[in-house]
């Protein structure tokens, strides 16, 4: 049999293998099995870019192609790890309760993923009933009938999981139509899943088989179990968080936090879905396709009026001691259009908001940080002029007139041209950054006089019952169609910083949002019908040799699931959202 030629990126070389082997055992043949980064650490593979498509390690090769083995240090690698650790939680509590319960998985938390056990209530007459009516099935809005999760429970459900692991069983990936997808489903209980199978109308669709148990992940998995090495398992609130490695250097498990305000924001959504009966991407679908759109955006908007003036409340509430306002929050989570719209509810109040922009308090470029690479770290909280800066809230706050500089970003260097501010009795102090909650930033303003806020796009939307919609890709689409619309920088461009734009929240702010004495939820649950219309055309036109082939595939693939709204539907939002914030026509400057 004639041999192929293959060039492998990581050993920079040419091999030959015969037609339809896989990637598994070509890494065998050649003797490569880890990634080995600039330090010298060691990474196992776990999966691989075949002329820069994602593919499992079972993946046959068949022509001449060129591969880059992935580990978890790289963003698509951890993805398939998680989606296998997914699988294998959801595996060991299928055993552990003999299909009793139903596992959710919620949304993203800082330890990890959040899920909890609901009974299964699923009826044979709600089977029926979906039968029936297909797609536009929508049970009745009620609430979940969670099961608390002990101690005892993380304990049997972690003890099978190991086993598995133990057992070293593969990850089997087939083909099923669409009727034998949704006959899975529905054995499983699984109405989200089977709704959206449906409504999607594949004629095949991926079904990956773990010991017998089968379920889709919408992306590879690991080659087998015995690829997971490192996960926990612990109680959290009425459920539990499911840990594996962290996305930034040293790739550790998370120490276990519990950010209960940031929980209680992501309940506080998931109730309000609820409500809407719209806790999955597939009825949201079905509202639009049946002409709900202007209703999903009118009930979004009402809300976040409502919380706008409740937070502005609680600020006037304040007044006799609150004169700073800070707002933080990760790229493109709505910050500017927060701050504007809490501007108009305190005026209503009766106050009048003053900016003070953080940007114009940088250090002189000659005494900005590096970080470890020799390259100006701009995002340090060290790369503000700390001093001046508390200097001046100081002064403002006890009633006194101060000039305030005025940073040149060309020269690197702050000037001072003239601009005086001084607070009247009315005035409140609004500042806007990443850094906005860090304690250092305002260090010598007494507690008292401040009120924070946390602002970030926190959607508990869910794609099924265990696969959930990463509020990370929700920013990213958010921030590809601003930057594309008012900055001039391609899709292309926004996939290829945004690691570093990662790297910078995990330092500079997430460790930080539990400071907030409120947080903000900007997301709002017609949001991806819209961002489709915008995003999918420019992530269309990145090139396949690109670096950033890979991830608009994976995200092409998520918006395939969404049903675009069209442009009509969207005259209905208003010139105040903050979704004008990303695509245009807003009444706020920006």
């Amino acid at each position: 049999m004639e041999s192929i030629r293959v060039y492998c990126k990581n050993t920079d070389s040419y091999h030959s293998c015969k037609p339809g082997t896989r990637l598994i055992d070509f890494l065998n043949e050649i003797g490569y099995t880890h990634n080995t980064d600039k330090h010298g650490n060691q990474y196992p593979v776990l999966a691989a870019y075949v002329d820069n498509k994602l593919k499992e390690l079972s993946y046959p090769i068949y022509m001449a192609h060129s591969i880059d083995f992935l580990d978890i240090t790289h963003s698509d690698g951890r993805r398939t790890y998680v989606r296998s650790l997914n699988f294998l939680l959801q595996k060991a509590v299928n055993d552990v309760y003999n299909g009793k319960y139903n596992l959710i998985i919620g949304y993203s938390l800082p330890n990890g993923l959040y899920g909890e056990l609901h009974h299964n209530n699923i009826t044979k007459e709600d089977i029926a009933e979906f039968k029936e009516k297909g797609a536009s099935y929508r049970p009745v809005p009620c609430i979940p009938d969670i099961v608390p999760v002990c101690d005892s429970d993380i304990t049997k459900i972690k003890a099978r999981m190991q086993e598995l692991i133990a057992a070293d069983f593969p990850f089997i990936k087939t083909k099923k139509n669409q009727d034998e997808c949704i006959s899975l489903f529905l054995e499983h209980r699984q109405m989200e899943k089977a709704r959206l199978c449906l409504s999607l109308g594949n004629f095949f669709n991926s079904v990956y088989y773990l010991d017998g148990y089968g379920d889709t992940f919408y992306g590879p998995m690991l080659h087998s179990t015995g690829a997971i090495e490192n996960f926990d398992l612990v109680k959290y609130n009425n459920g539990f968080c499911l840990q594996s490695p962290e996305p930034f250097a040293p790739y550790n498990l998370p120490q276990v936090k519990y950010q209960e305000k940031l929980y209680d924001i992501f309940k506080e959504n998931e109730n309000w879905c609820r409500i809407l009966g719209a806790n999955d991407i597939a009825t949201v679908n079905i509202a639009v396709q049946n002409g709900y759109a202007s209703q999903l955006i009118q009930i979004a908007e009402a809300l976040h009026e409502r919380k706008y003036a409740a937070i502005a409340d609680m600020i006037y509430a304040r007044r006799d001691r609150v004169k700073l306002v800070l707002l933080s929050g990760p790229s493109s989570s709505g910050k500017t259009t927060t701050s504007k719209r809490l501007a108009v509810q305190l005026k209503v109040l009766g106050l009048n908001p003053v900016v003070l922009e953080m940007d114009n308090y940088f250090v002189n470029r000659e005494r900005t940080p590096k970080d470890e690479d020799g390259n100006y770290d701009f995002e340090s909280i060290y790369a503000m002029d700390l001093e001046l800066l508390n200097s001046q809230l100081g002064s403002l706050l006890a009633g006194e007139e101060v000039e305030v500089p005025k940073f040149n970003f060309a020269e690197g260097r702050s000037t001072f041209c003239g601009n005086k501010l001084k607070l009247g009795e009315s005035d409140i102090l609004i500042m806007e950054g990443i850094h906005a909650l860090n304690p250092q930033l305002t260090a010598s303003i007494d507690d008292e006089k401040k009120f924070r806020i946390h602002a970030s796009a926190l959607t508990s939307l869910s794609i099924d019952e265990n696969n959930n919609i990463s509020t990370t890709d929700n920013r990213m689409l958010r921030r590809m169609v601003r930057d594309n619309n008012f900055r001039g920088t391609s899709a292309e461009d926004t996939i290829l910083r945004w690691n570093s734009v990662r790297r910078g929240e995990y330092r500079n702010i997430f460790p930080y949002q539990e400071n907030a004495d409120v947080m903000f939820n900007s997301s709002l649950i017609y949001e991806l019908p819209l961002l489709k219309h915008y995003a999918e055309p420019l992530l269309r036109r990145i090139s396949p040799n690109s670096p950033a082939y890979s991830e608009s595939l994976r995200l092409l693939k998520f918006l395939s699931y969404i049903t675009v709204m069209n442009p009509k539907e969207q005259t209905g939002i208003p010139p105040t959202s903050v979704m004008r914030e990303f695509i245009g026509e807003s009444t706020f400057t920006y």
